[in-house]
């Protein structure tokens, strides 16, 4: 059960150590749920500039604002922080993100801890809304991560509106996440991929020639309408004020299959710099994103790699039956993962290789089934309302 007000006293008394800013925000956001209190050390201590960067700082900054009674302590070096969890109210908030990193990085944490609070969650986050390589563009968590929630239960009022783009590094752009509160998860079985019936993607550019997003659909139509006839990708040309403060361009896909398994693949391009001063064409931005969503479905599974972890968590908070899914090769910040939910939960989950339907020999497809028994979370923050 989710811990009530009156037990956080006692659970501070329980506090769990980790090192390295490796996995930070997988830790601060199981504190939360969890209640237990967290420190984290040696944070860069060998690096030129030690300890915690300015957006990790940030981020916590906002959990400290969207939580009633979290508390920081960093140290003065700042290669080490303690941890207190609060209590999610809820409401409305706004915040300044980083220009360290995009968006998604704090969307990343945000997503999963809304639906446990205590009135509907509702934050304006200004910044990058997209940035190579690093997090998840909003084109992709409003695309792909949101219908995520969908399964588990959390559908009305759910939505990740893109108000202004802004590109990396000078940012500008404007997201307003908006999610319901649940009292309890639904148990999943997802475990037919399906066969993949339409692809659909966005291609988008904010101070640059409009004809980039064109070209960009172009080129990965000239990839993917070999397997596929249904495929739609439209464009989204950000002028004036609502483009931000740089120029950039990028594409997102996702495909759907005929079970409404998900899998996506984006890529954008990247500013210049001193020592590079060339970008990244939309015809190459635009091909590597084509193959890279081909490479992301035939590694198979009902969930695509940069999702697993978020549909493990939501299956270890729901309902106490036993919660399966299909995966593809589970990445090593997936199975970092599945360790923490061990720490802070003492869940385990069940990981079965699937076997190929070769009535010749068996040989590993490189899926796996993982199952688990959920713990019977309950949004105790709604049940004090």
């Amino acid at each position: 059960m989710a811990p009530s007000s009156s037990s956080v006293p006692q659970q501070r008394k329980q506090i769990l150590r980790f090192t390295s800013h490796r996995h930070l925000r997988q830790r601060l956001l199981l504190s939360l749920l969890s209640g237990k209190s967290i420190i984290i050390s040696q944070i860069r201590p060998d690096d030129i500039h030690v300890g915690l960067r300015d957006y990790e700082i940030n981020l916590l900054r906002l959990l400290e604002r969207i939580t009633n009674g979290s508390t920081v302590e960093i140290s003065t070096t700042g290669t080490s922080f303690l941890f207190h969890p609060g209590l999610l109210p809820g409401g409305s908030y706004s915040h300044t993100c980083s220009l360290g990193r995009s968006i998604g990085y704090y969307l990343e944490v945000l997503v999963p801890l809304a639906p446990f609070c205590k009135k509907a969650f509702d934050i304006s986050l200004f910044g990058i809304t997209g940035e190579e390589g690093r997090d998840l563009t909003v084109d992709t968590i409003r695309t792909v991560t949101l219908p995520h929630l969908h399964i588990f239960g959390i559908t009305e009022n759910l939505e990740l509106q893109i108000k202004k783009r802004g590109a990396a590094p000078l940012g500008g752009g404007q997201v307003i996440f908006r999610c319901p509160v649940v009292r309890q998860l639904k148990t999943i079985q997802f475990i037919d991929k399906g066969k993949i019936k339409k692809i659909r993607g966005v291609a988008y550019s904010t101070r640059v020639s409009p004809q980039f997003a064109n070209r960009m659909v172009e080129s990965a139509r000239s990839v993917l309408n070999r397997f596929i006839p249904d495929i739609y990708l439209y464009t989204d040309v950000y002028k004036g004020e609502e483009s931000g403060k740089s120029p950039g361009y990028g594409l997102t896909l996702v495909s759907q299959s005929t079970t409404s398994a998900l899998h996506s693949f984006e890529s954008l391009s990247t500013p210049p710099s001193e020592s590079k001063t060339i970008q990244q064409t939309p015809e190459d931005i635009a091909l590597f994103s084509a193959r890279g969503l081909l490479e992301e479905i035939n590694k198979g599974g009902c969930v695509d790699g940069k999702h697993q972890w978020l549909v493990l968590l939501l299956m270890a908070l729901g309902k106490e039956d036993v919660g399966k899914c299909l995966m593809g090769d589970l990445t090593s910040h997936t199975i970092q993962f599945l360790r923490d939910m061990v720490t802070f939960f003492g869940v385990k989950f069940k990981l079965t290789p699937v076997q190929s339907d070769s009535s010749t020999e068996k040989t590993s497809t490189g899926e796996v089934m993982v199952s688990c028994v959920g713990i019977g979370y309950s949004n105790v923050n709604k049940s004090m309302a």
